[in-house]
């Protein structure tokens, strides 16, 4: 998962703040955002970062901003594209420092006086982007220099940062009179304030809600190591038994080993309801009433609904297109779905049980159907991949193979939590090009789910090359045991490391194009396309070897491992597409709708889009929708199944054109991955596979043009 671009663009993905008051002097021997960091490629000096250095860091970094922008939209002089969008790029350099770090640390490791800060300011956050997106006189020079581009003789990645400029000041209400400009500052200062309320109770309700198990005999499934470090949770949170956290999605990784009918279910609903139980952490009227607020800008701005508005800068551009692209889906879905789900259901008949199948029940028996048809077992596979293993042997060698890139891992590099490795990326040609982090674990204080960002973006401009990080939610292992893995864990490191050679590659002059800042449907490309390679015979035969005895993975279990890839799609398939269609049906809301009862308008909804399959809910309940509700996917979620549809294609290419070779990915760098926004998707993507892109290859991979496994 990815955050949405824009140069102030870090203000908007997560935290980023704004000054009403003067501001002291600080010196930077006092607080290290003060001044660029001197550690390598400017790295954030964790060591010396405190937690009360962030709000005089952002007060000071936000009101020397300011001072930029007035000076950039006083100015005598004609406008001019130096004088005004390069002026505009450069500002907001300690902004940037803190902004980005504090979003990294915010949301992998927070802490009550960082969520403290984070609400606090958050209001601010909206009006220093309004403030610089609603000054009349920048504007005026903005749209100045647009009108009269054709006469400039500008670059094309020159072009195309005036032409993202002028879109996002419009986008941001530039056009709008005196009184529509307050009403904006307005609502987006309220969203602000429940976008961070959000985010906190989130937290809280998902903390909360981890299972815990008084009997042992309860756990009945489980591995050995997972009881472990059930046990070893269970001491952390100073509470007698075994304790499973709860993970940001609907279904949870322990439902697929847990034999107790029971402790599935109530696994299972203690997910469901995290968020749902009538507290302090109930999210509810927070949804609803950013709901209508998100209708109400979209209709300040002209558009009928939010997804109208959303969806502009998007490649996918309309509503219409996005569900044109859904329900082209849904159909095969559907037939998947219902013959996956009598399969289990024969299962479940066969081995005696006497009830209907529940989505607590459908990895349980997915797995069961899984070892019997292909003699597969989960258990079998997980100490193939153990996590340094895939870590530097599978995602590191594939990236060499098609990149020649190589890596080095770093212990002089401070971090914020001591479990993060920090590692230097190295070109084809021996340059340094980029520092990697890796934050592997599940905490208490850790956003669920995975994701990538920079601490420090690249740009020619700037003189920065990009420092990049991945996060994930993987299960602590108890002390001295190993990290083993499931397909689909790994399937998520190649995912996040796909984000991050997108941000390794980055070579723009400007920081808002660079890299990774690129439209929701398109980041996940260069995301879900790496994750072909996990599963790629030459990658996975170099990291597959089992921890204890350092033997490979044998073929039997590899071709079991390629027979069962399809099988099972109907469950991922289906929970993503309810997810889209209840993402879309909010946000498609009207402005005079009324103020909607959550439960019954997600029922409502997944049964108006025909996304109520049989026993398979949506990946992500409303009330735990990270994505759409504070995470820049609002209106987006749709994005994965359209970039799933981009990176099918392309690796369709690769196969087509040798697979795994380095000038197929040099050609794949220097045509996508290096771009950018650089210039218009459309385009880019007919670049490198010669046409628009198509839905036959990704409904060949998932399986559902084959006549069913």
């Amino acid at each position: 998962m990815f955050g949405s671009p824009a140069r102030v663009a870090a203000l908007a993905a997560v935290v980023a703040l704004a000054v009403t008051a003067p501001v002291a002097p600080i010196s930077a021997s006092v607080n290290p955002f003060f001044a660029p960091s001197t550690l390598p490629l400017g790295a954030p000096p964790f060591d010396r970062i405190k937690d009360s250095d962030y709000l005089p860091a952002f007060q000071a970094g936000m009101a020397e901003q300011l001072k930029e922008i007035e000076a950039i939209a006083d100015n005598p002089a004609p406008p001019t594209f130096d004088n005004t969008i390069v002026a505009m790029e450069k500002s907001g350099q300690m902004l940037n420092r803190v902004t980005l770090a504090f979003e990294g640390v915010s949301q992998a490791n927070t802490n009550p006086t960082l969520q403290h800060i984070e609400e606090v300011i958050a209001p601010e956050t909206a009006a220093h982007q309004d403030a610089i997106y609603l000054n009349h006189k920048l504007f005026a020079r903005v749209q100045s220099i647009y009108k009269n581009q054709e006469r400039l003789k500008l670059d094309p990645e020159s072009r195309q940062l005036l032409n993202v400029d002028y879109e996002q000041f419009v986008l941001s209400g530039a056009n709008l009179n005196a009184a529509d400009k307050t009403k904006l500052r307005e609502i987006n200062k309220q969203l602000s304030i429940l976008q961070a309320a959000f985010d906190r109770k989130l937290l809280a309700g998902t903390a909360a809600g981890a299972l815990v198990v008084k009997d042992k005999a309860k756990l009945a499934g489980m591995s050995d190591s997972a009881i472990d470090a059930a046990a070893q949770a269970a001491a952390n949170h100073h509470t007698d038994g075994w304790l499973i956290s709860l993970q940001n999605t609907t279904q949870q990784p322990a439902l697929q080993s847990l034999d107790d009918r029971a402790t599935r279910e109530q696994l299972f609903k203690n997910a469901w309801n995290r968020t749902e139980k009538g507290d302090a952490n109930d999210v509810r009227d927070t949804i609803s009433t950013i709901v209508m607020l998100r209708a109400k800008k979209a209709q300040l701005l002209h558009y009928p609904n939010y997804a109208s508005y959303a969806l502009v800068d998007q490649m996918a551009k309309t509503p219409a297109a996005v569900q044109a692209f859904l329900a082209g889906l849904i159909p095969q879905e559907r037939a998947k779905a219902k013959a996956e789900a009598d399969t289990l259901q024969a299962m479940i008949d066969k081995d005696g049980g006497h009830f209907q199948l529940q989505p607590w029940d459908w990895d349980h028996y997915a797995e069961q159907v899984r070892k019997a048809k292909y003699g597969l077992d989960d258990k079998q596979i997980r100490p193939y991949f153990e996590l340094n293993n895939v870590l530097q042997n599978g995602l590191f060698y594939a990236a060499n193979q098609l990149y020649g890139i190589t890596f080095k891992e770093r212990h002089d590099i401070p971090v914020y939590q001591p479990d993060v490795r920090v590692f230097q990326v190295y070109d084809k040609d021996g340059s340094p090009l980029a520092l990697m982090y890796f934050d592997f674990f599940k905490r208490d204080n850790k956003a669920g789910g995975a994701w990538m960002s920079n601490f420090v973006n690249q740009s020619k401009l700037l003189g920065t090359k990009p420092v990049v990080y991945n996060v994930e939610n993987f299960t602590k292992p108890a002390p001295g045991q190993p990290a083993l893995l499931s397909v689909d864990n790994v399937t998520g490191m190649f995912h996040e490391f796909g984000h991050a050679l997108n941000g390794f590659f980055a070579d723009q002059e400007y920081a808002s194009l660079s890299g990774a800042n690129t439209a929701r449907d398109f980041v996940e490309y260069p995301s879900q396309f790496n994750e072909h390679w996990a599963l790629y015979p030459a990658v996975l035969k170099h990291y597959a070897v089992n921890y204890k005895t350092h033997q490979p993975m044998p073929q039997s279990l590899i071709d079991k491992i390629k027979r069962a890839s399809t099988f099972n799609q109907s469950y991922s398939l289906g929970e993503t597409l309810a997810a889209d269609e209840l993402d879309m049906a909010w946000h498609t809301l009207p402005a005079s709708a009324p103020k909607q009862n959550v439960d019954q308008f997600e029922t409502q909804a997944i049964k108006a889009s025909q996304t109520d399959f049989q026993s398979i809910p949506p990946r992500y309940r409303s009330s735990y929708f990270l994505h759409i509700w504070s995470n820049g996917y609002a209106a987006g979620y749709y994005a994965y199944m359209w970039s799933e549809m981009l990176d099918d294609d392309t690796y369709q290419w690769f196969l087509q054109h040798g697979g795994m070779t380095r000038a197929n990915g040099q050609r794949y760098r220097d045509l996508i991955l290096s771009r950018g926004h650089s210039e218009d998707y459309g385009p880019m993507f007919r670049a490198f596979y010669g046409k628009d892109p198509e839905v036959g290859p990704l409904l060949k991979f998932r399986g559902l043009t084959s006549p069913g496994n």
